[in-house]
């Protein structure tokens, strides 16, 4: 039998594992019930797709999106190996095809709804196959902590257990507080956890700051004029705003399109395909967008305001630089955006109270993160539990603004905490915004009962703007001075903050910035940037090829060769087919199928 490197090699062209694969991949093989904790773009379908060609039988995929799976089945199809889905939209055709595979053994893989597990007659012939491993992807929604809690996982693990063939278990996220994985070992018994850095190197973090919309639209229009030729997502709100953004964009001669839940599956589906097969560089969309999109070129995502957690902000910037390229991550920050993401906690449907305030302290630990000084990847990387040096190129590592001495308003805040807490007991119900409002000297109705205005600190900070008040709370939270704390995310003085009230500590703030940050780069960091004039025009005709021939065969282009295969073709530029096998992601039936075209565009250009 091949090993897990051979495979690696010859089935999908890499030399070698990546952090984490090789250790995920022994677990399961094992027999270990295996938790893989992995960042977005680290290679989490190589751990089950190199174990799915070495076990007897058929590996199963619990995926929650039909668009994931039809992706995932056309990368491992054009990578030579036999997968397949059963899922709702199929028509007949398509579903004897994939049952016919299943029950000759030619597949190797099948992906699957949870939905998909509670029928009857997809159990049925579950239990009449040899399935030796199980894949529960995008795991964290199994766990009442993480930021996309869905019940309906739930009873897929009972039917996952009681499986006829007693397959190994093999459970993926890039998404994992340590409190999320505690959880998840819990519910799924787990034997064997790996969990490997959520840094991405390749990835510049940014936070543009007191944009209001139409300083947003602008900025977003600029942007996208200077990096006209690049892939990229932007996240928006509501779906409204991607109607009226994708409106304004292509008004502006932009190559766009808008992507919402709202839209038929139609409309989604040729909205997702131009994306994809680069008939549109940019998609505007709602977090509806991007959990099923596995498009290795895509040059930054914008968020044009702020998402309702670290996690689900976390997740969507991951789908920038999947070939680990240089790409950028951009955050649009102004303090409203707060209320619109509070207003979708609070009419959520089916969310019992104690699942609201978890939401509303996650969003807060957002406010935290644009309110920040230190290293935004550091800040990230803290809140999963890692430690690790600043990243040296994000918004704050490279912030020159001079850094001004805020401790008699942070003393003043924090007093008003103190004081607010003693005169009812420390009790945890007054948060940032009855704080705000009463050192601005107006006590909100429904706390009139509380008598605020008796307190000396009441009307502290007459005249200043309540944002500008939240805001410095919002700094006071994220380095540490204030805590959430209790079921109503009251505020409370930390032992830091403390020492700041007794004089012993003096707190430091950077300027904040007045007018839009005008500094849009100049460039993105393109890999053809790096080659020279030779390189480049086999680069540029190589990408000619693969969008003629996406085009022919319905093949997104990145499935073919990502951005990335392109680039080191074009450098090393091979001319037979044993060099072509030298290049990182080119396996053997890649080799097969497109070499001899590959070799032809290459000698073509040079020559």
């Amino acid at each position: 039998m091949q090993s897990a490197r051979e495979i690696l090699q010859q089935s999908f062209g890499y030399d070698d594992f990546r952090e984490g694969q090789a250790e995920i991949i022994d677990a399961v093989l094992a027999g270990e019930r295996t938790l893989g904790i992995m960042p977005t773009g680290g290679g989490k379908s190589i751990t089950y797709q190199v174990p799915a060609l070495m076990l007897p039988g058929i590996t199963i995929v619990i995926s929650p999106l039909i668009s994931l799976m039809k992706n995932q089945v056309d990368e491992l199809i054009a990578n030579g190996i036999d997968a397949v889905t059963l899922n709702s939209t199929q028509d007949e055709e398509a579903y004897r095809h994939a049952m016919n595979h299943l029950l000759n053994g030619q597949a190797k893989l099948l992906y699957l709804a949870p939905e998909r597990l509670k029928s009857e007659g997809t159990y049925a012939l579950l239990n009449r196959l040899q399935i030796s491993l199980v894949v529960i992807d995008e795991v964290h929604v199994l766990s009442q902590w993480g930021h996309d809690f869905r019940p309906s996982y739930l009873e897929a693990v009972h039917l996952i257990n009681n499986l006829n063939s007693a397959p190994r278990i093999m459970a993926l996220t890039a998404t994992a507080t340590k409190r999320v994985q505690n959880d998840l070992e819990e519910r799924l018994a787990i034997d064997h956890t790996v969990r490997t850095s959520v840094v991405r190197d390749n990835l510049t973090i940014r936070i543009e700051t007191g944009l209001k919309k139409k300083d947003k639209d602008d900025y977003v229009k600029r942007y996208l004029q200077k990096h006209a030729d690049e892939a990229g997502i932007i996240y928006v709100p509501t779906r409204k705003l991607v109607t009226s953004l994708t409106t304004f964009l292509a008004s502006q001669h932009l190559s766009v399109v808008g992507y919402h839940a709202g839209m038929t599956d139609d409309e989604r589906n040729q909205a997702q395909d131009d994306f994809l097969f680069d008939r549109a560089n940019v998609v505007v969309a709602t977090n509806a967008f991007g959990m099923g999109i596995n498009k290795s070129n895509v040059r930054f995502v914008i968020h044009y305001s702020m998402p309702g957690s670290v996690e689900a902000y976390y997740q969507e910037i991951g789908r920038a630089g999947r070939d680990h390229l240089p790409a950028e991550a951009i955050l649009l920050y102004a303090a409203a955006d707060l209320q619109t993401q509070r207003f979708f906690i609070e009419n959520s449907d089916n969310q019992t109270p104690e699942y609201q305030r978890l939401q509303k302290n996650k969003l807060q630990e957002m406010a935290n993160y644009g309110a920040t000084t230190i290293c935004l990847q550091q800040y990230i990387t803290r809140y999963f539990g890692e430690e690790t040096l600043p990243c040296g190129h994000c918004t704050n590592c490279l912030d020159t603004r001079q850094a001004v001495d805020v401790t008699t308003d942070a003393q003043k805040v924090l007093s008003h905490v103190v004081r607010m807490r003693n005169a009812h007991q420390n009790k945890d119900a007054f948060g940032k915004m009855v704080t705000a409002d009463t050192l601005r000297g107006h006590v909100p109705e429904k706390f009139k009962w509380a008598h605020f205005d008796q307190l000396p600190t009441f009307g502290l900070m007459h005249g200043v703007p309540r944002v500008r008040i939240t805001s410095l709370i919002d700094f006071l939270l994220a380095s540490g001075y204030l805590q959430v704390t209790g079921e109503y995310s009251g505020l409370m003085v930390s032992k830091t903050g403390l020492q700041v009230l007794r004089g012993e500590h003096q707190v430091m703030r950077r300027q904040s910035k007045q007018t839009i940050d005008e500094r849009v780069t100049t460039g993105s960091p393109l890999t053809q940037d790096d080659l020279n004039e030779a390189e480049r025009a086999v680069f540029t005709a190589l990408r000619k090829w693969r969008l003629e021939l996406s085009k022919k065969t319905a093949i997104p282009s990145f499935i073919i060769f990502n951005d990335r295969t392109l680039v080191e073709l074009a450098r090393q530029q091979p001319k037979t087919l044993s060099e072509l096998l030298n290049i990182s992601g080119i396996g053997q039936a890649k080799a097969d199928k497109y070499g001899r075209d590959v070799l032809q565009v290459i000698a073509a250009a040079y020559s």
